[in-house]
């Protein structure tokens, strides 16, 4: 859809974009709409003077703000409807009831203008298909010939007025493309405002794990999971700690042993002290087992 011209927004020039997007091509700017809205306000003055230029009427329509643009950018219709006619295109209330008797299917249509409140946008059909132009897209939007009525009836139900564009169009080279070719979009556009809120999600969430990183020296590690890591390390020092006094308490009681035979061999008499050491090494051996179960349980939890 690369061919397709859309003019993304600008502060408030949707008016412009609107009827660039609709023409296809860059042949308005906010300086000739602002020269239009003037000529229209020049008239509207001249009609009130008709009434007397000492009138109340006149005096207090001199004192209020152009009824056809503002500083901000916003064009009325009566703008939009005067730009178009240079191109001899038309404007028709699509809900009038002059146009809902006609019984026209709106896929026969060419294209449509859209307006709520103070922002303008153009629906258009380009070759075979339509698309969606609003300057608030990221991007055209298609828009397929089943959906199109049900697309304008909740457009109407939303509170927009929709203006049906009756003429012919200058020529351009989506429409000669698309004649030939038919797209497919796989992701609808989103919302300006929609994909600048996720770029700046994704630079909060990118600063956010980086300063995670710095503060772990740059191990990459999440706070959980080197929690999970200090406690493995832990109950792996105790297993070795475990393996470790075992070996002691086993070669003592090899030396206790090694030693009792001596004493046999060399028929040294014996007491019962003999016997008293060995039972004491068992039993330190099974107090030993006890105190480091009962560690590894509560490691464990």
């Amino acid at each position: 859809m690369e061919s397709i011209f859309h003019e993304k927004q600008e502060g408030s020039l949707c008016a412009q974009h609107c009827l660039n997007n609709l023409l296809q091509g860059e042949y308005f700017s906010p300086v000739e709409l602002s020269s239009i809205a003037h000529q229209l306000d020049e008239e509207e003055r001249m009609r009130m003077a008709e009434g007397g230029v000492t009138s109340e009427d006149y005096r207090t329509f001199l004192q209020q703000p152009s009824g056809n643009m503002d500083d901000s950018g916003f064009f009325s219709i009566q703008v939009i409807s005067n730009a178009l006619k240079v191109w001899g295109l038309e404007l028709i209330l699509f809900n009038s009831p002059e146009y809902q008797r006609l019984r026209i299917d709106p896929i026969n249509e060419r294209s449509f203008i859209c307006n709520y409140k103070e922002h303008w946008f153009t629906v258009r059909k380009l070759g075979k298909q339509w698309f969606n132009l609003n300057s608030l897209l990221t991007g055209p939007e298609l828009i397929s010939d089943t959906y199109l009525a049900l697309f304008l009836a909740q457009l109407q139900q939303e509170g927009y007025s929709i203006f049906v564009v009756k003429g012919d169009l200058p020529d351009c080279e989506a429409d000669q493309l698309l004649q030939m070719i038919r797209v497919q979009q796989m992701h609808r556009p989103k919302l300006i405002g929609e994909e600048l809120a996720q770029l700046k999600e994704q630079r909060v969430q990118k600063t956010d794990l980086e300063r995670v990183l710095e503060a772990n020296d740059g191990s990459g590690m999440l706070d959980e999971d080197e929690e999970d890591l200090q406690r493995a390390l832990a109950l792996s020092r105790q297993e070795i700690d475990l393996e470790d006094e075992e070996a002691d308490l086993r070669r003592a009681i090899q030396l206790s042993m090694q030693g009792t035979s001596r004493n046999i061999c060399q028929d040294t008499p014996q007491t019962s002290g003999t016997h008293l050491t060995s039972e004491e090494l068992r039993k330190r051996r099974e107090a030993y087992f006890e105190n480091h179960s009962s560690e590894v349980y509560e490691g464990k939890f």
